[in-house]
């Protein structure tokens, strides 16, 4: 039993595993939680319920806040797949319609396990016969099936909060490989260079840019306003950004003047 963890913790065999397991789908399905909520409901200790948070945090399920958590993105917090799906949207489809016009039929592509990224895979058959590796799940479930789209799932071990495989493994199973376009986004833009929230992460991405001839970056205009804390790379490794047009002048200004090539995608 945990340290300030009342016996009623573990009535009906329920431990430490289970109550984060259960806490990370309450924060995720409602948004936020309080501390002392969680307490009350589990029998236990704010103290312990900090330690889950913790715990949780580490695993990206969540952020903590004042007084409780939260599953909602920040400026320094990616937030799981299902928030990350939901925001932006508009500007990630029309960045998703102005990369589709760089896929020809034939080629190799590689798409990361971004959201933004995710936008385009919808289009994708639209430029059959193509070749698509990922170790992104949502993108193998939505092509799996997909008439003149040869799949290519790249395995590792799987990240539930990012619902992908990262880590040393899939940085193996890249280094097999060799694609046409990379199309990737990032968590945050800071002084002209891509930074993420996990070396994991950054290690995989790494490795597939190295495994395509041209990268392609996506970026809505709230990428220039969050933080991260493992450098990728600078915007300059990239041979093209895509970004949306809500991007201020004084962040378009400064990708152009490092020598970026940027799109800026509009309305339809």
């Amino acid at each position: 039993m945990e340290a300030n963890e009342h016996p009623a913790a573990h009535e009906g065999g329920r431990g430490p595993s289970d109550r984060r397991e259960r806490i990370k789908t309450r924060v995720v399905d409602e948004g936020f939680v309080r501390i002392e909520q969680l307490a009350d409901e589990f029998g236990v200790t704010p103290m312990t319920i900090r330690r889950d948070l913790d715990y949780l945090q580490a695993k990206g399920w969540l952020r903590k806040v004042r007084g409780g958590a939260t599953a909602q993105p920040s400026t320094a917090f990616h937030g799981d797949v299902r928030h990350r799906t939901q925001a932006m949207v508009a500007q990630k489809s029309m960045l998703a319609r102005a990369a589709l016009t760089f896929v020809k039929p034939g080629q190799s592509l590689v798409i990361d396990d971004s959201t933004s990224a995710l936008a385009l895979v919808g289009l994708l058959p639209q430029r059959a016969p193509l070749t698509v590796i990922t170790n992104f799940v949502p993108v193998t479930q939505l092509l799996a099936g997909s008439a003149g789209i040869d799949l290519i799932s790249l395995g590792g071990l799987y990240y539930p909060a990012y619902d992908a495989f990262l880590g040393i493994r899939t940085v193996d199973a890249v280094s097999t490989l060799h694609a046409d376009v990379l199309f990737a986004s990032t968590t945050a833009i800071t002084r002209g260079h891509c930074y993420h929230q996990s070396q994991e992460t950054v290690a995989v991405k790494r490795a597939l840019m190295e495994a395509c001839d041209r990268r392609v970056l996506l970026v809505d205009h709230t990428k220039f306003r969050r933080r991260g804390l493992y450098q990728l790379a600078p915007v300059t490794a990239f041979d093209l950004v895509i970004v949306d047009a809500d991007i201020p002048e004084p962040d378009l200004d400064s990708l152009q003047s490092k020598g970026v090539e940027v799109l800026v995608a509009r309305p339809d």
